[in-house]
């Protein structure tokens, strides 16, 4: 392939690559390794997107005028998109094809995010978030279905084991960046960067990677709908991403409230959120480690006796915050937590991914999405129920989604043993 013009100067022909988007079951296995480690680049891609200004969030209030609520809403807007768009998003990618539309999209993300840095109107920001989650929709979806798309067997389940471990890249890395970024250059460098990341990926996936879809399937509303509710009528299926989403979030209470709380409550910087979101970004993917090494493990006792101890630990926590509020104490209650979180995302995740090989996009979709819908109802829900001022108020938000949790793992739980029952 040849980048050089006339006068010897590298340029790219973006119109040339986009048609050489080849089949990568075809392509060198060299092609397909580079492209498979561009697939686990991309996985962090939503962690980076929701995290990155995490630790700008109070500075963000100030700098615009407005109040932390209007803050907050621009990560729900993020969420409810992203949310919403992956329920329809795996569908059209069974249909059209993976890789041209994320190409689109990274070029949507890209721009938006420029935008949103050159902005003072939260307003356009919102609007804006609520693009970046379609965008990142088409991105992810399509990723989640390549390996299902090019790996079987036992490659494609340690691949699929991976992905929240890889994932937790974006809430380890992201935040503690974007605290040092708003230490230096202000809130506005977090979306500059989130811009030049989607560039990157832009250039080497179309130098380096390709469509993995080999039949395409019609789009026909009547068989989606179909579709999803053969998936939806499986209570184990459904009960699993209920799971998911509610383990998510358990994390999402401190993203919301946790800067704020740290930053007015006890009184620490921007520098100092980061450190603390770096430290719970560590406890998840810990949490998603555990999950692999304990695969042989009985499901339903690892799953329950997580949901316990994390139930456990936050009324312990919840117990000395009467007494006592202090950072060191709730960051250590909160890492542990957080490992309970990451541990029944990550052993769930990969149950619930193959439980439909068959529409692998379609599944990755209704799955993302349905996740990402709970996701932001929880913290659409957080935001609004008064204001989230000291250690006390972040632990009682806690509290009330670990026991939605615990119920939803005994469901599934049980819906489990009874299927079993009748199929014996």
């Amino acid at each position: 392939m040849n980048f050089l013009n006339s006068g010897g100067v590298m340029r790219f022909n973006f119109a040339v690559l986009f048609k050489q988007g080849i089949m990568l079951q075809s392509a060198s296995e060299k092609r397909k390794k580079i492209a498979t480690i561009l697939a686990f680049i991309s996985i962090p891609l939503s962690g980076f997107v929701t995290d990155i200004y995490l630790p700008s969030f109070p500075d963000m209030a100030k700098s615009l005028e407005v109040a932390e609520k209007n803050i907050q809403l621009t990560l729900t807007c993020f969420f409810l998109s992203y949310g919403i768009s992956q329920l329809f998003v795996g569908s059209l990618l069974d249909s059209i094809g993976r890789f041209k539309p994320a190409m689109y999209a990274l070029v949507a993300l890209v721009l938006s995010s420029m935008v949103i840095g050159l902005t003072r109107d939260v307003r356009l920001i919102c609007l804006l978030r609520v693009l970046q989650g379609i965008a990142v929709a088409f991105v992810v979806v399509g990723k989640r279905a390549f390996f299902v798309d090019l790996y079987t067997g036992d490659k494609l389940k340690h691949y699929l084991s991976f992905f929240t471990i890889t994932w937790s890249l974006g809430p380890i890395v992201a935040p503690f960046l974007g605290g040092f970024l708003q230490k230096l250059f202000g809130w506005q460098s977090n979306f500059y960067f989130l811009a030049i990341y989607a560039l990157l990926m832009l250039v080497f996936e179309l130098i380096y990677s390709g469509e993995t879809l080999a039949t395409r399937k019609p789009f026909h509303i009547t068989t989606i709908k179909k579709n999803y509710a053969m998936m939806l009528g499986n209570p184990v299926f459904l009960l699993g991403i209920i799971t998911l989403g509610l383990a998510y979030s358990v994390v999402m209470v401190f993203n919301i409230s946790g800067p704020f709380v740290i930053a007015n409550s006890f009184h620490f910087s921007s520098v100092v959120i980061g450190y603390c979101t770096l430290m719970l970004g560590f406890s998840w993917m810990i949490g998603g480690i555990v999950a692999k090494r304990l695969i042989a493990l009985e499901f339903n006792k690892k799953v329950m006796g997580a949901a316990m101890l994390q139930l456990a630990l936050i009324v312990v926590l919840l117990a000395i915050s009467v007494y006592s509020q202090q950072l060191w104490c709730f960051m250590l209650f909160a890492f542990i937590i957080h490992i309970c979180s990451g541990f029944l995302y990550t052993v769930n995740f990969t149950t619930s991914l193959l439980f439909f090989p068959q529409h692998a996009g379609m599944t990755s979709g209704l799955m993302g999405g349905l996740v990402y819908l709970i996701t932001s109802l929880a913290s659409y829900v957080i935001s609004i129920t008064g204001k989230i001022a000291t250690q006390e108020d972040i632990v009682w938000r806690y509290i009330c989604i670990s026991v939605l949790l615990v119920g939803t793992v005994g469901m599934a739980i049980y819906k489990k043993k009874e299927k079993y029952l009748v199929a014996k």
